[in-house]
Parts: C-alpha cells; sequence; structure tokens
C-alpha cells in the first residue's frame, strides 16, 4: 500500500493504492488529505471490498502506520505490518502508470473531475495488466473497455 499525488487545482491531494504481491491493483481511493483518517478510510475500504489480508507492506508513512495500529486494536487477529523501504517497489512501480497519463494533463479542475478520471484510468490500467476477464473473445485491451463502457 502506498500514496502518491495528484494536482487538482493547484493543490496536491493524494490517491492511496494497494497492490498484491503479483503487482495486481488490488484498491484505490482519492483523498484530499494525507493523515490517519484518510488512511483508516482507506484501510477500511479495501478490507469491506477484498477481506482481511494477512500482511501490509507500507513506507514509513506515520499515517499509515497509526491507521493500522487503530485497526488492529479493534480485531481478533492482527494485521501484520511491515515498514521497509525496499519491499514497497512494486507499487512505487506501479505509480508510474498513473504518473504517465496524468503528468501530461498538468492537473485536474475539480475533485470529483480527478476521481472520475483516475477511476477510468485505474480501471484501463488493470485491464492493460490481465485482471479483467474478457471471456475468452481475445479483445484488445482498447475493444475490452470499450464494451464495458458502452
Amino acid at each position: 500500500m502506498d500514496e502518491t499525488y495528484v494536482r487538482v487545482r493547484g493543490e496536491w491531494k493524494y490517491l492511496y493504492r494497494a497492490v498484491d504481491k503479483t503487482g495486481n491493483t488490488i484498491d484505490f481511493l482519492l483523498r484530499a488529505r494525507r493523515d490517519k483518517v484518510a488512511a483508516r478510510r482507506y484501510f477500511e475500504k479495501v478490507i469491506a471490498h477484498n477481506g482481511e489480508p494477512e500482511t501490509v507492506t507500507i513506507d514509513k508513512s506515520g499515517s499509515n502506520l497509526a491507521a493500522l495500529q487503530a485497526l488492529n486494536v479493534e480485531r481478533e487477529t492482527p494485521i501484520r505490518i511491515r515498514q521497509k523501504k525496499y519491499l514497497n517497489n512494486v507499487i512505487e512501480q506501479d505509480h508510474r502508470a498513473i504518473k504517465r497519463r496524468t503528468r501530461p494533463m498538468l492537473g485536474f479542475k475539480s475533485f470529483r473531475c480527478a476521481r472520475i478520471i483516475l477511476g477510468g484510468i485505474e480501471f484501463m490500467h488493470m485491464i492493460v495488466k490481465g485482471q479483467m476477464n474478457d471471456g475468452g473473445i481475445a479483445l484488445t485491451p482498447a475493444q475490452q473497455f470499450h464494451s464495458l463502457a458502452a
């Protein structure tokens, strides 16, 4: 799990993202602040949609650590937390796809617009990585996106 920055109306906002060991996107969430409340909201969303993980690898962010520790207090089986700089390289490299698409845009005009466009970018990136099943039809990623969007 990691967060990256995107510019919305001249201010930096935070895109929380999580990937598994193989690099498949688990979930993402755009938040206005990078604090314990935002990190906890993200972890609760991920756990509700994808189940409870055994281990979470994060960077040295204090807000992420505090949010996970707060979640562990309420759980019977705590989530193991790993804070290793180089174990987070899988997600750091996965940020490139988002940055490659958003950098030429020079930011977003509104938070709502950023949330919608980033959702589409993340979804297309998941299709390209092969996370979406095309039913054996062998569609290209663009055709698969178009068939789902239409």
